[in-house]
């Protein structure tokens, strides 16, 4: 069988799995979306998490993706309860102790403005009396639950986490639920 490389948008409430067999009450997978038989995901999303997932049959580049020591990166739009300021940016850049795990350094920046995504279904909870922000992190690990845990242990909540890229793969062009075939061109940095 050929190798399958494909691009999939994560809706917010699916799971990144294509089964659920430990739930009494039915719940999305990568069923609900994809077909394609033999292919799947590098790494995860939790389920109140949106954005890409890289999904193949080609089990050297799924562990190359997904291993920490190959170092890809992985980019994050992140709302983040109140405006963070410039000491918390500066902790999640050099890294923090989560769960007595010390993160690698990131990269980290306030976005200038709300970034342009789909409105999400449920819509985050909004109060007028508390302003929200979005950054932009990438890392080069991903720890269950790590972005979250990194925004709220510097004092900023996660309202939102939406992946953009893995590596030089990007969200732009889908629509949350839509998946694509990778590209010759995106195709042969992988490989």
């Amino acid at each position: 069988m050929p190798d399958r490389f494909l691009l999939f948008y994560k809706p917010y409430d699916v799971l990144s799995q294509f089964t659920d067999e430990k739930s009494e009450v039915r719940r999305n997978t990568l069923k609900d979306y994809i077909s394609i038989p033999d292919v799947y995901p590098v790494g995860r999303l939790d389920r109140d998490s949106e954005g890409l997932i890289l999904l193949t049959n080609n089990g050297r580049i799924q562990h190359q993706l997904s291993d920490p020591k190959f170092q890809h990166s992985r980019t994050y739009w992140v709302q983040v309860e109140r405006i963070p300021d410039s000491a918390a940016l500066q902790q999640l850049r050099q890294g923090i102790t989560i769960q007595n795990y010390r993160t690698r350094p990131a990269q980290v920046k306030l976005l200038s403005q709300e970034p342009d995504l789909p409105p999400r279904e449920p819509p985050i909870r909004f109060r007028k009396s508390v302003p929200t922000a979005w950054i932009e992190l990438s890392l080069t690990e991903g720890k269950n639950r790590q972005v979250r845990r990194m925004t709220a242990a510097v004092g900023f909540p996660t309202l939102r986490l939406v992946r953009v890229a893995i590596a030089h793969l990007h969200l732009a062009g889908l629509k949350p639920g839509e998946w694509r075939e990778l590209e010759p061109a995106e195709l042969r940095p992988l490989l």
